[in-house]
This record gives C-alpha cells, sequence and structure tokens, in this order.
C-alpha cells in the first residue's frame, strides 16, 4: 500500500547548517509514527519543511501520492496536512473560539465550519467551556488543546503534532497522550514528533530515532522499547 506521506533523500538547510541530512521516511494511513530525538536532532525542522514553513532544499515530500514538496504553507491544509506546531502559538488576544476559525481558513463551507468546531468541543469540553475566553489566559494545557484543536479544524488526514507534551504536567501529558490514541481510533494519521520517548512509544505503531539531522534508527515502537532508547538521543 503506498504511504500516506513519504519522504525521499529529504534535507533543510540554515544557511551553512544542514538540519536534516538526506532523510527517508513513511507513515502509513491510520498509523502513529512517533519521531524521537533529542534537543537539535532535526525533528521539528522536518515538521516545518513538510508544512511548508521552511522551504526544502533537496529531496521530495510525497503526501497521498502528490508532490507537496514546493507547495506554499498555505496551500498544504488544503491538501488534508496540517500542523500543530512546537510551543502552542495560540493568538492569545483572540478568544478560543476565534483562534479555531484561523483554523479553518481553507475551509469554504460554513456548516463544514460549524461541524468541524463541535467535534473539536466535543474532544475539548473545556475549550466549548471557555470558548468566548482571550486564548492567552488559558492553562499552559488549555493552550495545547487549543493547538490541536485548531489543527483539526480543517479536518485534517495526517495531523503533524511537534513536541505537545512540552511543558505540560504530567497528568495533563497522559491526557494529551490519551487524546492521540483517540484521534487515531477515529481516522486521523498522526505523526509525533516528541522528547518524551517512553510516552510516545507507549502509544506509537512505529517510531525513527533522530541525531544530527539523520535517521539513527528505525522499527515497530515495541521493539524501539525493548532497544536502548538513550542509545539514540544521547550525543549529537
Amino acid at each position: 500500500m503506498e504511504p500516506l506521506l513519504k519522504l525521499s533523500d529529504f534535507r533543510v538547510r540554515y544557511g551553512a547548517v544542514e538540519a536534516v541530512r538526506g532523510i527517508d521516511m513513511e507513515i502509513g494511513k491510520g498509523e502513529i509514527v512517533a519521531l524521537l530525538g533529542a534537543n537539535g536532532a532535526g525533528k521539528s525542522s522536518t515538521m516545518n519543511a513538510v508544512a511548508g514553513l521552511v522551504p526544502v532544499t533537496q529531496g521530495r515530500a510525497m503526501f497521498d501520492g502528490r508532490d507537496i514538496t514546493d507547495l506554499p504553507p498555505e496551500a498544504i491544509p488544503v491538501s488534508g496536512l496540517t500542523l500543530a506546531p512546537e510551543g502552542r502559538r495560540v493568538f492569545g488576544t483572540l478568544t478560543v473560539e476565534d483562534n479555531l476559525r484561523m483554523g479553518a481558513y481553507a475551509v469554504q463551507d460554513p456548516d463544514d465550519v460549524r461541524r468541524a468546531q463541535d467535534r473539536v468541543f466535543a474532544l475539548f469540553p473545556i475549550l466549548e467551556e471557555r470558548r468566548k475566553q482571550w486564548a492567552g489566559t488559558l492553562s499552559g494545557g488549555q493552550q495545547q488543546m487549543l493547538a490541536i484543536g485548531r489543527a483539526l479544524m480543517c479536518a485534517p488526514r495526517l495531523l503533524l503534532l511537534d513536541e505537545p507534551s512540552l511543558g505540560l504536567a504530567p497528568r495533563v501529558v497522559e491526557q494529551v497522550f490519551e487524546l492521540i490514541v483517540t484521534l487515531r481510533d477515529q481516522g486521523v494519521t498522526i505523526c509525533l514528533v516528541e522528547q518524551n520517548v517512553a510516552g510516545a512509544l507507549d502509544i506509537a505503531d512505529r517510531a525513527y530515532m533522530m541525531r544530527s539531522g539523520r535517521i539513527v534508527g528505525q522499527g515497530p515502537a515495541a521493539d524501539m522499547r525493548d532497544r536502548s532508547a538513550d542509545s539514540y538521543l544521547g550525543a549529537h
């Protein structure tokens, strides 16, 4: 079966620094795939380049059989792929509801927008309770929920989650990981970028380990747990 996302010889460069060094990676429909590694390994650069936020210097990103390598970032969600970025980046002076609407900018039918918002509120009841509240006044966990909800407003087939557990209390991290499994069960394919190796491997189907811009290990999540993940996450 053709993978939903396929990266081939994928490279990202910032000036003289090559952050992603020719990786090959595949994500199948209905999977949770974890992309793991220490700070600076190239995980976020990979996700940002797939989402069109930084240029790809070499290689190809194929999504559902279509080359999206050089698409502008505003065209990527229309194709069915969205990113919930590291650090949440909600619009603090807009309400929860307005933040969600910002995520639906590519959706033309108002009924589709309303259905997407209802779905987000069903996943995150606290966001419905606070729909008129400024996003900047939410807790860190609630802002992460809002960032994920905003990314879901285009009804993506593939959701890229960049460090969703970063800076959250353990109880909230557990809720976020449970939500990721729920989304997968509802038909959303997930690529999860995480430094929380144990938590990510508990919910992932497969995993890739990155170090210094390269893939240094890959396989079923259960097998990756059996190996020493620390050996991949140590020195850069």
